[in-house]
């Protein structure tokens, strides 16, 4: 455990009806009388004054002492709710830094209670995801792993691993004995199980990526092809300029949006097309950029103009043409599967159609019902969870191609190991820093 005590200001800078300071460590029995001018109960909220080293009241408000472990760092915390006046939560803190503590990093109180037992990695993230929470779905999903729904499933995941790794070595550490894993189905099954049920959970963890991050569309195509009445339409507003003329839009446009607690990145681009003009070849420039960093693009084709040549798109980059203009074509709305490439028929003008595109949209962002133990899930998760299922394949196949037990149990060690990491029992100081780094201060 640490032994300095920090403190920092946890409500947001500027003026405001309340302010919070927060001070965790081993000073903070000791400074309870300096500070408040009496003894304070435990878990009791008392009024009380804030006062200075000359025993003068800087302010008076709240005060709420939680004596170790029972508190939310597992240190001593006490918290003072005074007026959020920046001027007298500045004295506040000053007074507080003159008996001994000192600043608070960014995630410092969390990542003390991290390494206290109080939570885990997983659910320390969450803590920030409900704080940067963008939707109300992500909100409810953010609150579900602080309260241990992802880390739940990996516990149960990690017994399975350990169950499978006792036999396992067992029969390698007794090949005398009469444990013959290597010529029964059993543990090739369970091997099988569990990476079936890592998979579920990289599918749920990918949604609750979706949750936290969202989606980003491009909408690319031709000038005049309906990109910015589009964007428009979507975000519910007139942000980008919408004329008859060619080459309109120049540079990128971006709105946020939400569909049905998704959170969509739209980004309007140029036409796409050949020009002299150096700024619309910038433009273009940057359209094609768009296109290939974004997690889908919208191909916009005008349905009552002539087909012209295919439009040179970076390969591999996933696609829906929607066909616009469907009330000058007369083409009916409808949504249709061509290949590997959706095609929606729709009219932006008149929203013919647009509910089609929306169905789609969801169905491109890998949209489900919010179920129970919905989690928040970032990066990170899905990257370990990958890493998890590729040991456990490779474990399966040295089992059933060529018996051998000792590169199953390497397999299956390295597969924990990674599920260690989403949780924080195995972690590195530079994966810590990273996380904690990006909270808030005074969380």
């Amino acid at each position: 455990m640490r032994r300095d005590t920090i403190a920092a200001i946890a409500t947001p800078p500027g003026a405001g009806g309340i302010g919070v300071l927060r001070i965790s460590g081993p000073g903070v029995p000791d400074w309870l009388t300096p500070l408040t001018g009496r003894t304070l109960k435990p878990r009791r909220a008392e009024l009380v004054g804030f006062l200075d080293d000359n025993g003068q009241v800087i302010d008076r408000g709240i005060a709420l002492y939680f004596p170790e472990p029972g508190s939310f760092t597992g240190e001593a915390v006490l918290e003072l709710q005074g007026h959020g006046g920046p001027v007298v939560m500045g004295m506040l803190l000053e007074r507080v830094l003159s008996l001994g503590a000192r600043l608070a990093r960014p995630g410092e109180f969390s990542e003390r209670a991290f390494l206290n037992d109080k939570l885990d990695l997983a659910q320390a993230e969450a803590i920030a995801d409900l704080i940067g929470s963008a939707t109300r779905s992500a909100a409810r999903a953010a609150v579900q792993s602080m309260e241990g729904a992802l880390s739940r499933q990996v516990a149960t995941l990690q017994q399975e691993l350990v169950s499978i790794r006792v036999f396992v070595e067992s029969a390698i550490d007794f090949p005398t004995d009469e444990i013959d894993f290597l010529g029964e189905s059993e543990t090739a099954d369970q091997v099988r199980s569990v990476i079936g049920t890592v998979a579920d959970l990289r599918a749920r963890a990918r949604q609750g990526r979706l949750l936290r991050d969202g989606l980003t569309l491009a909408l690319a195509g031709r000038p005049n092809a309906g990109k910015s009445s589009l964007l428009n339409a979507l975000s519910g507003r007139d942000s980008a300029i919408v004329t008859d003329i060619p080459g309109t839009t120049r540079d990128l446009l971006r709105e946020r949006v939400e569909l049905d607690g998704i959170p969509l990145h739209l980004v309007d681009t140029a036409g796409l097309r050949q020009s002299d003009d150096r700024v619309e070849q910038e433009g273009v420039r940057r359209a094609r950029r768009a296109v290939e960093t974004a997690d889908h693009t919208l191909l916009m084709v005008d349905d009552s103009a002539p087909a012209g040549e295919p439009l040179d798109l970076p390969p591999g980059i996933p696609v829906t043409e929607v066909h616009n203009k469907i009330d000058l074509s007369g083409s009916p709305p409808a949504i249709e599967q061509a290949g590997e490439v959706t095609r929606v028929y729709c009219s932006v003008k008149t929203g013919a159609g647009m509910d089609l595109l929306s169905s789609h949209l969801k169905q491109v962002a890998g949209l489900q019902p919010a179920g129970e133990g919905q989690f928040i899930a970032r990066a990170r998760h899905l990257d370990a969870l990958a890493r998890v299922q590729h040991h456990l394949e490779q474990g399966l196949e040295q089992l059933e191609q060529f018996q051998a037990g000792e590169l199953l149990a390497e397999e299956l060690r390295l597969a924990q190991q990674q599920l260690s990491e989403i949780t924080g029992e195995y972690s590195t100081e530079d994966l810590l820093g990273a996380i904690f780094s990006s909270f808030c201060i005074g969380k």
